[in-house]
């Protein structure tokens, strides 16, 4: 089948990597279709808020943990492998073993915020949960795989790892749910969804005609990566605190119950955020090439990305308004303690605009080197998602930290404004957020 032709866009090329980002896109669906339907639904409804939020905190606490082990590596080391892949073996070698250690050495940290945490507010979640989630930043450090597969544009093989994992996931907690288990059951079923993958990932590694016994551990290159990535690194760290610092403070302020509600409303507004990853990560190459190639093209490629990133989250954001209150209705319709998450949903659903356009323009930075300039602005934005919410939720409840997350990730995309060497890109996410782009493009045709 022929790919219809986008302007800026190359066909030869277009069909190349739209058949990554299908491949690739088609491994999110099933994994928001089914993370929707069994955690969100089923599970959820068999927990009920309280015992949802305590199965939701680890993962909370563990969310940083697993930031500061993935070292920003995995963006940073594909784009190596892109320009030198001669240099697989030790790219991937240093890479893993960089994650191996990071991700051990954040256990003690995990233990330090968990204490720190409980000094000032109860905790219905015991310990041994957090603990047994974190180990999950030590069984992804052989998830750097994926960066050789994006390098590669072979997507197929995280769609077959990805399916493969979340149903066999999917099947386990339904299996849970029938026999009805109780929760430590399911918390240690978060930790097996991440082995799952790993295995996964080594499975297809070595059906590439690959072998994870060539990989080499040398201190110059991780020396070399560390001193790259690192602002990646702090960046992601950054992510996480903006992403999940409102489900953190959520549950300080105002228990468990409250976040096992609002983690049905994030569950549901995220599901959609594999979106922007397929597309971007898999027309990144592409974009690298046009810079190098044809500079024009470089930044028409880059317009056609922020209008595509516009359309889609925009649509969404308006189905998904529209639609809150039936959904809580209709899935929870024997439990409307979840109900409230309706309203709150119609608001947080809007934050995804933000971060479509954020991945996207996220890959321009790296593309250019500002690796620094992406770490200040999600700082930027963490600190105004920390502040908003010390105010918001205490007096708002959790559409609150809805609204805080929704004005934060609004300043952390549009951060690149004040910026003087990166405010043409600003200029053009703002052509497409207001749709500007897209009429240009109708009234030339």
């Amino acid at each position: 089948m022929r790919i219809p032709g986008i302007k800026g866009f190359d066909q030869q090329a277009l069909e190349k990597y739209f058949k990554n980002t299908g491949m690739l896109m088609l491994a999110r669906v099933g994994s928001m279709v089914i993370k929707m339907i069994v955690n969100t639904f089923v599970l959820s409804s068999y927990l009920g808020p309280t015992r949802n939020g305590i199965l939701s905190y680890p993962m909370t606490i563990v969310t940083f943990s697993m930031a500061i082990a993935a070292l920003g590596l995995d963006g940073f080391v594909t784009r190596e492998l892109i320009n030198h892949p001669e240099r697989k073996a030790t790219l991937l070698g240093t890479a893993f073993w960089m994650r191996l250690f990071a991700g051990f050495a954040t256990l003690p940290l995990v233990y330090l915020a968990y204490e720190v945490i409980t000094h000032f507010k109860h905790l219905n979640t015991p310990f041994t949960f957090v603990l047994i989630v974190a180990f999950t930043a030590v069984v992804q450090s052989i998830n750097i795989i994926e960066s050789f597969f994006q390098a590669q544009v072979q997507a197929k093989y995280i769609m077959y790892v990805q399916v493969a994992g979340n149903l066999i996931s999917a099947g386990i907690k339904l299996s849970f749910v029938l026999i009805k288990l109780p929760l430590t059951y399911f918390v240690y079923a978060l930790l097996f969804d991440a082995v799952i993958i790993a295995i996964g990932y080594v499975v297809v590694y070595h059906q590439s005609h690959n072998r994870i016994t060539d990989w080499k551990f040398k201190m110059p290159i991780a020396a070399y990566l560390f001193k790259k990535s690192w602002p990646l690194a702090f960046s992601a760290i950054l992510v996480s605190i903006y992403m999940k610092i409102d489900q953190a403070m959520i549950t300080s302020y105002l228990g468990e119950a409250q976040l096992g509600i609002y983690s049905t409303v994030v569950s549901l507004s995220e599901s959609f955020y594999f979106l922007p990853v397929a597309v971007v990560t898999s027309v990144f190459p592409a974009i690298v090439y046009a810079r190098k190639t044809d500079i024009d093209r470089y930044y028409k490629r880059l317009q056609n990305m922020y209008d595509l990133m516009v359309g889609i989250s925009l649509s969404v954001a308006i189905f998904m308004s529209f639609a809150s209150t039936y959904i809580y209705r209709i899935a929870f319709h024997n439990h409307p303690a979840f109900w409230p998450g309706a309203p709150v949903l119609a608001v947080h659903v809007w934050a995804g605009i933000f971060v479509f356009l954020g991945s996207a323009s996220g890959q321009y930075l790296i593309a250019e080197g500002y690796f620094k300039l992406s770490m200040l602005r999600t700082g930027v934005g963490a600190l105004v998602n920390i502040v908003l919410n010390v105010f918001w939720i205490p007096k708002y409840g959790i559409i609150g930290a809805a609204y805080a997350t929704l004005v934060a990730y609004g300043v952390a995309t549009f951060f690149i404004l004040f910026i003087p060497k990166t405010r043409g890109q600003g200029v053009q996410m703002l052509k497409s957020l207001f749709l500007i782009s897209l009429f240009q493009k109708v009234i030339k045709r």
